[in-house]
């Protein structure tokens, strides 16, 4: 059975502002309820004494913080599409 309908899409869609086709309510109306569907499921999981964590793999990438020669001038430079006097010149972003 469905949890939501077109009728709560379109409520969704008005608080936000937002303009939809009948094919997007559509859409929409059955993608939540997957979602919901599937959230529904892994609330029904077992996850008394799991530890909470931030990622799905333990990640152990870092490493020391050691200083490395830079890029040369010259070689930097080459890439730059504008560059004068050593410096990267760049459109005006402010007024």
């Amino acid at each position: 059975m469905s949890r939501v309908t077109v009728e709560t899409v379109q409520h969704v869609a008005r608080l936000a502002r937002l303009s939809l086709t009948g094919e997007e309510m559509t859409t929409f109306t059955r993608q939540l309820d997957q979602i919901l569907e599937y959230a529904q499921i892994l609330r029904s999981l077992e996850t008394e004494g799991v530890p909470p964590m931030t990622q799905a793999v333990p990640v152990e990438a870092f490493r020391q913080d050691e200083p490395h020669a830079g890029l040369p001038i010259q070689q930097a430079m080459e890439g730059a599409p504008d560059a004068s006097d050593r410096l990267f010149r760049v459109p005006r972003v402010i007024g």
